[in-house]
């Protein structure tokens, strides 16, 4: 008598293992993947530059002098502030062919870190100065007389109290801690035959300094 197997089950079993082991093999592979992936976006890199500017401005101070020496502000045209010209023979008493001459300096001072151009005006005048006329001359040492000479900024014979236009001279900055090389003036007035008596007048020129 012959027995028969039924192996179909173990055949079904045979196929369902291998299938649970290819959905595995799947799954393990797709974390693979999937790390793989991360570690690559946790791989990324960055890096900065930055830049960075410092700006400070400079100084820029006019002074003039009397004695081309002692050097110090005059800022303003009011007595007081206005440097005196000191004029030799007495200004205050002139009678027609009178000359008198007065010197002056200017410098940029010490902390001066631009050269300028230097504009001379007449900027106020007061009283009377009616028949005096003047000349101011650049000479290269500090000193005013009649044997003064140098280059001429305003020529002889042009009245006080004008300016011709565009009348400029140069300063140049010193290297700190000293100061520009002052420039030396000479201011020259004459009294014409005109001249009124017992007027009395002044007037104020002005040194305004533009850093080139």
């Amino acid at each position: 008598m012959t027995q028969l197997t039924n192996t179909q089950p173990h055949t079904d079993d045979t196929q369902n293992g291998r299938t649970r082991r290819r959905r595995l093999k799947a799954m393990l592979a797709g974390g693979l993947v999937l790390g793989v992936g991360a570690a690559i976006t946790l791989a990324a890199w960055n890096d900065s530059e930055f830049a960075q500017g410092t700006f400070a401005s400079g100084a820029f101070n006019l002074e003039g002098s009397l004695d081309g020496t002692a050097f110090s502000e005059h800022p303003t045209a009011a007595a007081g502030s206005a440097a005196d010209l000191d004029f030799t023979l007495d200004a205050a008493n002139l009678s027609p062919g009178d000359v008198v001459f007065a010197p002056f300096a200017i410098r940029l001072d010490d902390t001066t870190t631009y050269d300028a151009t230097t504009a001379i005006t007449a900027t106020t005048s007061a009283g009377a100065v009616v028949g005096l006329t003047y000349s101011l001359t650049q000479p290269t040492a500090f000193g005013c007389d009649g044997t003064t000479t140098g280059t001429s900024l305003v020529p002889a014979g042009t009245a006080v109290g004008t300016v011709p236009a565009d009348t400029t001279l140069d300063l140049t900055a010193g290297t700190s801690p000293d100061a520009g090389d002052p420039a030396y003036l000479c201011f020259t007035v004459t009294a014409g035959p005109t001249l009124p008596q017992s007027q009395t007048g002044t007037v104020t020129w002005q040194f305004q300094a533009v850093s080139e």
